[in-house]
């Protein structure tokens, strides 16, 4: 915002902005008055004064917080009345994420960005491509009893995912596929059957939805890349064991959005590549 204003211009902005966040606020003249310590008749001259002069920044500013507004804003410095910390708290929050499939948050991020690129590092496979018997061995033992409901519910969700307009990127280390495959880390004790069958649905998803589902693999040992899906230009969330974190400002959005653009124009495997990759690596643990 340019703030090269003739000094009458921002008087009589300043009037203005202090008269809307006076009314917004809902207070009186007299009100304002006491919580910023002057009189009623500062209060009337600062709302009806044709001058060219400015209060003092000791006013603006406790005028500022009485009203819930920023300085900047009164001042005509900023085109925002939110303070500093309101659009920061705006611009990023947590949330818990509880180890679960998807939960109702995430669902919710998916269906506001519908119609949007949605862009994905999961952290281990894909949840959307995973099949039944892949969601009950991982999540079985942090849901319990409550397991085959709460995975009834995520299949309708991720078959939702799966119909939406939304294009899907997701980029994937290829030691997390290749790990997979082999049954070692946090896979060792996955039954060999799952694991082809796993692959099998994997290579029939990325056949069926391309070109709007398209899966890349990158290597971790070039480049690295935290858990993190990006919705459209409105929200990048990153996924940080026990809770979200989310961002909405569109500079940051940009930043991790050319990050993600990275791992894929630098992935070793394309999506057009990615089922006949499959394939090989289904004969190398079916022999």
């Amino acid at each position: 915002m340019n703030t090269k204003i003739d000094k009458r211009v921002r008087a009589e902005q300043f009037r203005i902005r202090l008269n809307r966040g006076l009314q917004d606020s809902g207070l009186s003249q007299s009100a304002l008055a006491r919580q910023i310590g002057v009189d009623r008749s500062t209060i009337s001259q600062l709302l009806t004064g044709d001058g060219a002069r400015l209060p003092n920044a000791h006013v603006v500013g406790a005028c500022a917080t009485a009203l819930g507004v920023s300085a900047d804003w009164l001042l005509s410095l900023s085109d925002r009345p939110e303070s500093a910390a309101e659009l920061l708290a705006g611009a990023l929050s947590l949330s818990e994420a509880p180890r679960s499939l998807v939960d109702a948050r995430i669902f919710d991020w998916h269906r506001e960005a519908a119609g949007y690129k949605i862009r994905h590092v999961p952290a281990t496979l894909p949840d959307m491509m995973k099949t039944r018997a892949m969601l009950e061995w991982e999540y079985t033992p942090h849901l319990g009893r409550t397991a085959t409901q709460a995975i009834g519910a995520s299949e309708d969700r991720l078959s939702w995912m799966r119909q939406s307009q939304s294009d899907y990127e997701i980029a994937l280390p290829i030691y997390e596929l290749h790990s997979f495959a082999h049954g070692t880390g946090y896979y060792q004790d996955l039954e060999l059957e799952t694991r082809i069958e796993q692959l099998d649905n994997f290579e029939r998803l990325c056949t069926q939805l391309y070109p709007r589902l398209r899966v890349y693999l990158f290597d971790a040992k070039r480049l690295y890349s935290s858990p993190l899906t990006i919705f459209g230009p409105l929200l990048c969330v990153f996924y940080a064991g026990s809770h979200y974190m989310a961002f909405r400002d569109s500079d940051r959005i940009e930043t991790f959005t050319k990050h993600f653009d990275t791992l894929i124009r630098e992935a070793n495997m394309t999506a057009r590549q990615l089922p006949g990759h499959l394939r090989a690596l289904k004969a190398t643990i079916g022999s």
